[in-house]
């Protein structure tokens, strides 16, 4: 049991960097890899938990950058780390591979339902923040319900960890955000079986230091993903 009964504490992780976070370009569900930055951060971040934490287990979106990311957090904890499609970012449909000012100037009719976050509006094949919002919250709920009194991290993206805050601090899906989604940040949630809150968001600390030095030895703790 830890200091909070049986409460689960969640470690809601961003994946680390990708060179198209770098272009500002939507990701979405298409599979991009960490770039080097981003296997950078992945290192500091496992190398941080190791010390700090006691970890119950590791889960993670199955695309790549967020994987490759728990892959390091699972081998600092000596934890395997379980696929869960549940935590996918959100499917952007027609956007996906274009920056904000090519969709901009290919989708002029689609830009302001977009920007307005109109909760039911999707990209042409894409998935409305409603589906989002209940398949995110959901899928984050029957994780931490499985782990009372325990500790797990749950390594996702920049959209889920949106949707998450907003679960627990109960606000609505239309508001704009105000808040941090850092590459690589610890953002900390508790789950008391019911719903949750946040008792820590956007810390980087782990990351400060020169991203210069990078291990140019190995792959960055990449591990192969479940087909």
């Amino acid at each position: 049991m830890n200091e909070h009964g049986g409460a689960t504490r969640v470690l809601a992780i961003r994946h680390g960097e990708t060179a198209w976070n770098v272009d500002t370009r939507i990701q979405g569900q298409i599979d991009v890899g960490l770039n080097e930055v981003g296997q950078w951060q992945a290192r500091r971040l496992a190398d941080w938990v190791a010390s700090e934490e006691r970890l119950a287990a590791v889960y993670s979106s199955d695309l790549q950058r967020a994987w490759h990311t728990a892959a390091a957090l699972g081998a600092g904890a000596g934890l395997p780390v379980v696929a869960e499609p549940g935590l996918r970012e959100r499917h952007f449909g027609a956007f996906e591979g274009h920056t904000v000012a090519e969709i901009e100037t290919h989708f002029p009719d689609l830009v302001q339902p977009w920007r307005q976050r109109e909760p039911d509006f999707s990209p042409e094949g894409g998935e409305s923040l409603n589906r989002f919002y209940a398949r995110c919250v959901q899928t984050a709920e029957r994780l931490a319900a499985a782990h009372p009194g325990e500790t797990i991290a749950l390594v996702a993206h920049g959209g889920v960890l949106d949707c998450l805050y907003r679960a627990a601090m109960g606000m609505a899906i239309e508001a704009p955000r105000t808040w941090q989604l850092g590459n690589a940040s610890i953002n900390r949630l508790l789950f008391t079986g019911q719903r949750f809150t946040v008792i820590g968001w956007g810390d980087t600390f782990h990351l400060e230091g020169d991203v210069g030095l990078l291990d140019e030895s190995g792959d960055g703790g990449l591990a192969a993903r479940p087909s």
